[in-house]
């Protein structure tokens, strides 16, 4: 019952971070987007391509890494070289670039060649984006109709010979110890070096789970949009397809569209433009942050998402156009291990854990010899995570940053069982262990913030992303290392300051203070706390209640992504789980801590600030001081969030409990 309890517990956490189970998963992929299988890929709509040309460049890439590995001498004739399952963008580009490598291949289909773009609407306009990339392998691909593209694939597939199969889907796949995959279809066995699969996730498309969703007037797909005339139209989501169907029936019926969301944010330009037009024109009506109650006979209750307000529509028909489900069954059916599979058992790391932490409170007794043993049960637990136990890999993260933020509070402060001594021993080279903290932080900002800026910038030729990532590196090295460990102590010692403050000991001993010439209250809290030379107060204030301001005026929420170090340490050491990143309506409610974090950091400010004039506030307010240290300085933002960065992407802190962001967010709606 306690296993059952705690596994739970976590899966409800971590399994879905984006609401219903499996809704925003995917394969978990390796950089050549090789699955947990080896030899076995996933490509297109499955591995992140949601559109048609990048879906197309998949597969012309995962060919090119297959070709790159010879075929061995002992592999007989009759098996094939790469068995391409699913023959839309992606999986038809592969079979192209496969005949062009000279490599033996079938294309299997469950359905008809192309099945997505079959069922889209007759006349429907397929785009050719993104606008910056060009197309990539033998497959055209240009702005066009449906009817012209698919005529266009055809013909490229009879040129070309390609070896088809349709109406054959895939039943099952496995791998033999000679790396030989067996897959049956429901007409033939295959047998093949390499699968890459290819089959997307459109044809199951998502519900909304609402009374009356199953009424004969709600659709989850538009195919004939010419046989509606003269009706009241319901269109449901806020992505391309929901806003193509609304414009298109908008001609001859009357149209509502309802989305979740404040804009539609993921649509095209050429999409957005029209609807704005259309709207103006009276011939669609936006029911923005709302989403459907129930589906009555003859009409929708829609709730309001700002204030769960009710409103009814009359409709003839419904639309529910909100994308699609993962194929979750099918892939666990193949042994694809998901993104947030949590596989192993959460009592073999409990117990390690607990013996590190009980072995380390024993190093003050018995010195090398406990710590040693609390050494050994961290490798037994990195040993447990790479053979595949996830629950290890978040005990050996939790246990790794605890240690490190748990002893940084402060020589006698250490969280137990470092506490006393911890500090001492992590010191060396008469530098603090607060200081070799700084130099781990911009160490792994530099590393992984060039790797990043290699992954987004150079390598993706985006001027944006290098500058972005050269900033947030070179602010976390001049103001979050440099200046608090050398320049300030330098500008003392040579009086770069002046003499009047560079003698003046409320400010020269102070170096921790110049972390605040970037970071604003209440993110550095202690702004106005602590005996502060009125110099950083006037600074304080001037940062915090007009400078940054000003720049949210001007530039938004940009200062977390181009300047702030917690920002930095997300966008570049978090950066390799930022896909894990939670999505949904559960994830945007979990973003509502923020806003009590800095109610939090306000109200202890204020009591701080009025201690010593209100005496009934002394003992509340250092209370509070302590409480919010503990809890928000050291928990929140660095032992639990980096703790889950492998899990649920880098942003932890940054979405969910920092009072600056939040406080941000307040000016930037304010301002517009």
């Amino acid at each position: 019952m306690g296993i059952d309890l705690l596994t739970q517990s976590v899966r409800n956490i971590f399994h879905s971070p984006g609401g219903r189970q499996g809704e925003f998963e995917r394969p978990v992929l390796d950089s050549a987007r090789q699955s947990t299988i080896p030899g076995l890929y996933v490509i297109g709509d499955l591995a992140g391509a949601p559109v048609i040309k990048l879906a197309m460049t998949h597969g012309v890439e995962v060919i090119e890494e297959i070709s790159r590995q010879n075929r061995p001498t002992t592999i007989s004739d009759d098996v094939l070289d790469v068995l391409i399952v699913g023959a839309g963008a992606a999986g038809l580009n592969a079979a192209l670039a496969a005949a062009d490598k000279g490599l033996s291949y079938v294309l299997i289909e469950k359905e008809q060649i192309a099945n997505t773009i079959e069922d889209f609407p007759d006349g429907k306009w397929v785009y050719a984006e993104p606008d910056s990339v060009p197309p990539k392998g033998k497959l055209w691909l240009d702005g066009a109709t449906k009817e012209e593209l698919i005529s266009r694939w055809h013909q490229i597939i009879s040129d070309n010979e390609l070896q088809i199969h349709t109406q054959e889907p895939l039943v099952s796949c496995t791998r033999d110890k000679q790396n030989i995959f067996t897959s049956t279809t429901s007409k033939q066995t295959i047998t093949s070096r390499f699968v890459v699969l290819a089959t997307g996730q459109r044809g199951n498309p998502r519900k909304l789970e609402i009374p009356g969703e199953d009424q004969e007037y709600v659709y989850h797909r538009l195919y004939a949009p010419n046989s509606y005339r003269d009706e009241s139209i319901l269109i449901v989501g806020g992505g391309n397809s929901a806003v193509e169907a609304a414009l298109t029936l908008c001609k001859n019926n009357e149209v509502h569209l309802s989305y979740r969301g404040d804009s539609f944010s993921r649509v095209f330009a050429t999409n957005s433009s029209a609807l704005q037009r259309a709207v103006e024109e009276g011939l669609i009506t936006l029911h923005m942050n709302t989403v459907p109650l129930k589906f009555l006979e003859t009409s929708v209750e829609l709730q309001r998402t700002t204030d769960e307000s009710l409103e009814t529509i009359p409709i003839n028909h419904a639309f529910v156009l909100i994308g699609s489900e993962l194929p979750r069954d099918f892939l666990k059916s193949l042994h694809i291990r998901m993104e947030h599979d949590w596989p192993g058992t959460p009592w073999l790391s409990l117990l390690l854990v607990l013996l590190i932490i009980g072995t380390l409170a024993l190093v003050p007794q018995y010195g090398a010899p406990a710590f040693g043993g609390s050494l050994l049960g961290f490798l037994a637990l990195l040993t447990s995570a790479w053979k595949g136990n996830r629950y290890s890999l978040l005990g050996a993260s939790f246990i790794l940053w605890y240690s490190i933020y748990g002893i940084k509070v402060g020589d006698g402060k250490e969280f137990w069982p470092f506490t006393g001594w911890a500090y001492t021993q992590a010191s060396f080279l008469n530098r603090s262990w607060a200081f070799w903290y700084t130099v781990l932080y911009t160490t792994l900002m530099s590393v992984f913030g060039l790797q990043a800026m290699y992954r987004w910038g150079i390598k993706k030729r985006d001027r944006f992303q290098i500058w972005r990532y050269t900033s947030l590196i070179c602010f976390q090295w001049i103001f979050f290392f440099l200046i608090p460990e050398f320049l300030f102590q330098y500008a003392i010692e040579y009086k770069w300051v002046g003499t009047s403050l560079a003698t003046d000991p409320q400010f020269a001993e102070q170096a921790w203070r110049s972390y605040g010439i970037i970071y604003a209250w209440p993110l550095f809290f202690y702004t106005f706390f602590y005996d502060p030379h009125i110099l950083w107060v006037v600074w304080g204030l001037l940062l915090s209640f007009l400078i940054l301001p000003l720049f949210v005026l001007f530039h938004g929420k940009r200062y977390c992504s181009w300047i702030c170090g917690c920002g930095g340490l997300a966008e570049t050491f978090g950066d390799r789980w930022r896909h894990l990143a939670p999505k949904g309506a559960r994830s945007v409610q979990w973003e509502r801590m923020g806003t009590w974090v800095l109610i939090l950091a306000s109200v202890v400010t204020l009591g701080f600030l009025l201690k010593d004039i209100v005496s009934l506030l002394r003992n509340p307010a250092e209370y509070g001081m302590w409480f919010y240290r503990v809890i928000v300085d050291v928990w929140l933002v660095g032992i639990i969030p980096v703790t889950l960065y492998p899990f649920l992407g880098g942003k932890v802190w940054c979405r969910y409990w920092c009072p600056l962001a939040k406080m941000m967010q307040f000016q930037s709606a304010w301002f517009t």
